[in-house]
């Protein structure tokens, strides 16, 4: 099939990298030209502009760092729009607000396009495995289509119903995480304040009724997982930086809706806090050094 992939960042490189090792024809854009070469030594065809990368395209997806680049991309006279061609589907994987997707796919609608969201969650390592969950926000019709492209991809393809609920499924799911991080940090530094083990304090936790995912997978204290960020200097993970644009993405949207968030107004703030120390580029774990005393 002939994709037009736009933006190759982290998560959009290794994406389109498993795209064509699937055998797919890439028209690729983005501003980065090194990963441009990258790509084209691997087969893939740069383009001058997201119109081009889209003219005679049979796919397009996007993977955009924040919604004014969506709306840049498809949008403007060099879009996605000006050059795709009617009936072909398209999908942005960017993870934006929900009214975005939404007015996007509502322009394209009127050319004859249909529009998916479908943002992802398993980070960058997931993306270089190909083992990314996809929350997909599309009609049937246009799932169906999309499925087995992004099935190269991902290992969980989820249907979470029309266009925009990727988007919801997404920003609810970040704002549990940036909440229970925070939570499991709380807990993990009292602990210890306490004088209890933390390699102790985490297992019985573990195998109990305080037992989450940033506990037993991701936990926030160094040394008790291995495999976590925590265990190598909050790096390799998910930055904090990112964190703090989702739990923004989440509370700006409970105000439209008029819907209390006030454990993630919290957390935003906990991570807002951490940004202006300067520590957005670490695993967004670290927060847990806002509650450790100086040793």
């Amino acid at each position: 099939m002939k994709i037009a992939f736009i933006g190759l960042g982290n998560m959009g490189a290794p994406m389109a990298r498993n795209l064509i090792k699937a055998g797919h024809a890439l028209n690729l854009f983005d501003l980065n030209q090194t990963v441009l070469k990258e790509l084209a030594e691997l087969g893939g065809t740069i383009s001058d502009s997201p119109r081009d990368a889209s003219n005679g395209a049979e796919l397009v997806i996007t993977m955009l760092p924040a919604a004014a680049h969506v709306r840049s991309v498809w949008l403007n006279e060099d879009g996605v729009l000006a050059g795709i061609g009617k009936g072909v589907p398209a999908v942005d994987c960017s993870t934006i607000d929900p009214q975005t997707i939404r007015d996007v796919a509502a322009a394209a609608a009127k050319q004859g396009v249909a529009v998916a969201d479908a943002p992802v969650s398993g980070g960058t390592g997931g993306a270089q495995a190909g083992t990314l969950t996809f929350m997909v926000g599309a009609n049937p019709e246009l799932f169906a289509t999309l499925q087995p492209v992004l099935a190269q991809m991902g290992r969980n393809i989820v249907h979470c119903g029309d266009v925009g609920t990727g988007q919801i499924a997404k920003i609810c799911n970040n704002l549990l995480l940036g909440i229970s991080m925070v939570g499991v940090s709380e807990a993990m530094a009292l602990g210890d304040a306490l004088g209890i083990d933390t390699q102790v304090l985490a297992g019985i936790i573990n195998s109990s009724t305080g037992r989450c995912w940033s506990s037993d997978t991701y936990n926030p204290w160094p040394g008790v997982i291995e495999t976590a960020p925590s265990s190598r200097g909050y790096t390799g993970g998910f930055g904090a930086d990112l964190m703090l644009k989702d739990l923004g993405l989440a509370t700006e949207a409970a105000r439209q809706a008029k819907q209390p968030v006030i454990l993630g107004a919290v957390a935003q703030q906990l991570y807002q806090s951490m940004s202006q120390r300067g520590e957005g580029g670490k695993d967004f774990s670290a927060i847990i050094n806002s509650y450790r005393k100086p040793k």
